[in-house]
């Protein structure tokens, strides 16, 4: 299975090899794997990799209900749909984003920018409709005291697990994704930043048991970066389409808002009134005055970053918006005068 045109051949191991072929090289490693369950000695192990662990089976009134927890063998599962990650991002990379952008004729810079809204437009997309279905068929937008209610929520459903699983493996396979797609050094750090900050925010609520809070805020993000996304994608393809731009700051704003007014509401306030308090870390329970300041501190900080950010960029766009108006009406006060010094020589002559 070939995901690139090879134009040329480089040699075995090398770095242009591993840049060229790194789809069709984690592609093999991923049929390797499954290849595995087809045999009794080798399906246990393989089972790992693709099926989330540490089920529970319990009985209610609605029959035999299966949680899961957490444990260090959700790395390989998470090792798994990071192969998965890579092979689907040259796969929307060769067949959907290559072909528009050999039509658009970008320059390189735009390229990228492109390439990097294409990927996550469709990662965001998927993970908000995913996470919205979620939160529905669980309940959590109907109840919102469920978000802190009966804490520690350490037995989740199978589809809250998987879609927390799924989701630290696309933001680990951004990383090599940087190597591979050759980002150019300017964009790096910006890049390193988001990543890295998804990251600590999904391991965090994973691992402390807040995958309720996260998922409704998960999903404000990715709609709000959707917007985004989708806005520089119809810019690039053309550069009147702008108004999107102002839908997304709209949006942006409020992400912010409801990110810190949620949090203050649930971790805040909520946890701070459940019974079970204290450090707990065979119960899964991390309902402790230090730890719910720190995340508190560690959302706000991040928030605030953020907003910050957003201000000094509108700041500059607004800025470089007055200056092109102010040149515009220098050009036209001008021509007027110039027009007028033509028909005086015309005249003298």
């Amino acid at each position: 299975m070939a995901f690139r045109r090879r134009n040329k051949s480089y040699p075995f191991f090398s770095q242009e090899f591993l840049i060229q072929n790194h789809a069709d090289i984690v592609f093999s490693l991923v049929i390797f794997i499954l290849i595995g369950l087809m045999f009794e000695a080798t399906a246990k192990t393989a089972i790992l990799f693709i099926q989330p662990q540490y089920n529970i089976t319990t009985l209610s009134l609605e029959g035999e209900v299966t949680t899961y927890h957490y444990g260090w063998k959700d790395c390989a599962t998470i090792l798994f749909y990071f192969f998965i990650a890579i092979i689907l991002h040259a796969v929307v990379q060769e067949y959907l984003l290559d072909k528009v952008n050999r039509r658009l004729h970008l320059s390189k810079s735009k390229n990228t920018k492109f390439n990097e809204s294409g990927q996550l437009g469709v990662f965001h997309l998927v993970s908000s409709v995913w996470s919205f279905y979620i939160l529905i068929t669980e309940g959590y937008l109907l109840h919102p005291s469920s978000l802190w209610e009966n804490y520690p929520h350490s037995h989740l459903r199978f589809q809250v697990k998987f879609f927390y699983l799924t989701q630290l493996a696309y933001w680990l396979h951004a990383l090599p994704e940087l190597y591979f797609q050759k980002v150019r050094k300017e964009e790096i750090p910006r890049q390193l930043q988001y990543i890295c900050l998804y990251l600590l925010h999904i391991s965090v609520a994973y691992l402390l048991n807040l995958s309720r809070v996260g998922l409704v805020l998960l999903f404000l993000q990715y709609v709000s970066e959707l917007g985004f996304h989708i806005a520089r994608l119809l810019y690039f393809t053309d550069e009147n389409h702008q108004k999107m731009f102002d839908l997304w700051a709209v949006s942006f704003v409020f992400t912010r808002m409801a990110t810190l007014t949620l949090m203050f509401l649930a971790v805040g306030f909520g946890l701070a009134r459940c019974e079970n308090q204290g450090l707990d870390i065979e119960m899964g329970n991390f309902n402790t005055v230090l730890i719910r300041m720190t995340v508190l501190l560690v959302v706000c900080l991040t928030q605030s970053w953020l907003l910050w950010k957003f201000i000094r960029f509108q700041l500059r766009r607004w800025r470089e918006f007055r200056h092109e108006q102010a040149v515009r009406k220098k050009a036209t006060a001008k021509q007027p005068m110039r027009q007028l010094k033509r028909d005086t020589c015309e005249l003298l002559r």
